[in-house]
C-alpha cells in the first residue's frame, strides 16, 4: 500500500471541531475544483468495533495521528488515521441491551454521545451505559490517548455522584446522545431521555472536573421531561454553556423545557430571562413532541455598522428556525424573528460560516421551503442572516439530498471557497458536496454507497481525508 504524506491537519477534539459546534474545517487547498475529484480510498481499513452513533476524533501530535472510534459496544478504538490500521482497543464494560430499558431505538447502547478529547492531558472523555451490577449505570471514563488505560479517579458513576449530593438521576431512564465538552477544567455532559419519552427523565448538564473527578455539578430542567438530546450537546461561546431542552410533561407552569438555556460554567441555574428563550407556544410544542430541542444552540457574532451583534440561532422539530440575542435570550417568547424554515422535522446538527457580503450562511439536513429556485424534494437548505436592526432569516438556496446525516463544511480559509458536505445516511448513503454560496453540487459522478450509516453521521475533515462512520467501519474520502 502507498502511504500517503503525513498530514499537518490540526486536531479535531470535539464534535464538529469547535466549542461552538460551527462545524467549519479549514483545508487550505481544498477548492472546489478540487472538491470534484472527491473519492472513496479504497486502501484505508477503517474496521471498529461496533455500531457507531458518535462522531469520531483526530487526535494530532509529532506527527502521530490518531483517529478515535467511540462505539454502542462500549469499544475505543483508536486507528492509525492513514492506514486506519487499529493501534489501541479499549473495552468499558458490557453494553445495556433493550430489554433492561423502560424504552428506546438503539441496541446495544454504550457510547452514543461524541467525546471530547483534552489535547494538553492527553486524555479523552466519554459517558458509556454500563451494565454493573447494580444494573444500567452511566459511567463518566477518562482514558490515555497513549494506549487507552482507564485514567486516576475515573470512571465516575453519575447516579452516585448525584446521590451524594442529593440530586436524583435514574439512569436507566436517562440517555446520553449529545456531545461532551470540555472547558474550564471540566467536562460537561448532557442527558435526555430515549426514544418514546419513557420514565422519568430530565435534562441534565452534569460537569465532572479533570483534575478532581470526584468533585462533580448538576443542573437539571425543573419539569419532568426537557432532554438535551441533540447531536451537538452542550455548546460554548467561551463565555457561557447553551443548550437546547425538549418537551416537558404536564407541567402548568413553564419549566425548563422547549427552550435555549445559558449557563454558567458552575451550572447555577438561570436567573433571570437574559439566560433563557423559550418558545412562544411552548405548550403546543410540549403536546405535539415538536422539540425546540432538535438541534443544539449554534453561537456566532456578525458585524454591522452598530458593532458586533451576538446571536444564537435555534431550530426545532417544529421546522423553525429560531434567531436569538446571545446576550438577552429574553424569556419565553423573546427572541429577535422566528420563521418556518422546514417542511418536516430538524434534528441533526446545522453548520455556519460566513457570506461573502458580511452575513451569515447556516445550513441544515431538512425540508428547506421558500426556495429561491425550484427544487424537487429540497432536503438540505442554506439560511442567510445579516446584522440589521430588524434582523431576518431568509433561505438562500436549497439541494436535493436522500437521506439525513448531519453537515459539515469546508473552507480554505474560514470563510472563502465553502463547501457543504453531507452523506445521505439511511438514504442512498452516499456522499455529498454542494457549493456553499449557491448550493451547485459538486460530485457530478455518483459515489459508492456506504453501508451501515446512522442519520447522526456527521463527517470529519483533515488536510487530507474525509472519515465518514459506519457500523463497524470508517470510510476514508480522499481527492
Amino acid at each position: 500500500m502507498l502511504l500517503r504524506t503525513p498530514a499537518w491537519a490540526q486536531s479535531v477534539l470535539q464534535y464538529h471541531s469547535s466549542p461552538g459546534r460551527a462545524g467549519n474545517y479549514v483545508i487550505p487547498g481544498l477548492t472546489p475544483d478540487r472538491a470534484r475529484s472527491m473519492h472513496l480510498d479504497r486502501a484505508f481499513d477503517g474496521r471498529v468495533g461496533g455500531h457507531v452513533y458518535a462522531q469520531p476524533l483526530l487526535f494530532n501530535e509529532a506527527g502521530r495521528e490518531l483517529l478515535v472510534v467511540a462505539t454502542e459496544n462500549n469499544v475505543v478504538d483508536a486507528l492509525d488515521a492513514r492506514t486506519g490500521r487499529l493501534v489501541w482497543q479499549k473495552s468499558l464494560g458490557k453494553a445495556v441491551t433493550s430489554t433492561m430499558l423502560p424504552c428506546g431505538n438503539i441496541n446495544p447502547l454504550g457510547i452514543t454521545g461524541t467525546p471530547a478529547i483534552d489535547d494538553s492531558r492527553r486524555a479523552i472523555y466519554l459517558d458509556g451505559m454500563v451494565l454493573t451490577q447494580d444494573g444500567p449505570q452511566h459511567l463518566v471514563f477518562g482514558l490515555s490517548l497513549e494506549k487507552g488505560q482507564i485514567l486516576p479517579g475515573f470512571p465516575v458513576n453519575v447516579a452516585h455522584a448525584l446521590a451524594d449530593k442529593g440530586q436524583r438521576f435514574i439512569p436507566s431512564d436517562q440517555n446520553q446522545r449529545g456531545a461532551l465538552l470540555i472547558i474550564q477544567n471540566t467536562v460537561y455532559i448532557p442527558y435526555g431521555g430515549h426514544f418514546g419519552d419513557c420514565g422519568h427523565y430530565h435534562g441534565w448538564v452534569v460537569g465532572v472536573s479533570l483534575d478532581q473527578p470526584h468533585r462533580v455539578i448538576a443542573w437539571s430542567t425543573r419539569a419532568e421531561g426537557g432532554g438535551i438530546w441533540a447531536p451537538g450537546g452542550v455548546v460554548s461561546d467561551g463565555h457561557s454553556l447553551f443548550a437546547a431542552t425538549g418537551n416537558t410533561f404536564d407541567t402548568p407552569q413553564w419549566g425548563g423545557g422547549e427552550a435555549v438555556i445559558r449557563l454558567g460554567f458552575d451550572l447555577k441555574p438561570p436567573m433571570s430571562t437574559r439566560d433563557y428563550f423559550a418558545a412562544s407556544d411552548w405548550r403546543m410544542l410540549d403536546r405535539r413532541d415538536a422539540d425546540l430541542g432538535g438541534t443544539a444552540p449554534l453561537p456566532f457574532d456578525l458585524n454591522s455598522s452598530a458593532g458586533a451583534a451576538h446571536l444564537m440561532l435555534a431550530l426545532g422539530k417544529d421546522g423553525k428556525a429560531y434567531l436569538l440575542n446571545r446576550d438577552n435570550l429574553g424569556g419565553v417568547g423573546g427572541g429577535l424573528a422566528t420563521r418556518q424554515v422546514s417542511s418536516d422535522e430538524i434534528k441533526t446538527a446545522p453548520v455556519v460560516y460566513p457570506a461573502p457580503d458580511g452575513g451569515a450562511f447556516v445550513v441544515f439536513a431538512g425540508g428547506g421551503i421558500n426556495c429561491p429556485a425550484a427544487i424537487s424534494h429540497p432536503s438540505i437548505a442554506a439560511l442567510k442572516l445579516q446584522a440589521h436592526s430588524t434582523p431576518a432569516i431568509l433561505t438562500a438556496w436549497c439541494a436535493s439530498l436522500d437521506g439525513s446525516g448531519a453537515p459539515i463544511v469546508t473552507t480554505t480559509d474560514g470563510r472563502s471557497d465553502a463547501i457543504v458536505w453531507v452523506v445521505g445516511a439511511e438514504g442512498d448513503d452516499r456522499l455529498h458536496a454542494f457549493r456553499g454560496n449557491t448550493g451547485e453540487s459538486l460530485l457530478a459522478e455518483p459515489q459508492v454507497r456506504l453501508q451501515g450509516l446512522r442519520h447522526f453521521a456527521t463527517i470529519v475533515a483533515t488536510q487530507q481525508d474525509m472519515f465518514v462512520p459506519a457500523d463497524g467501519k470508517i470510510y476514508a474520502f480522499t481527492p
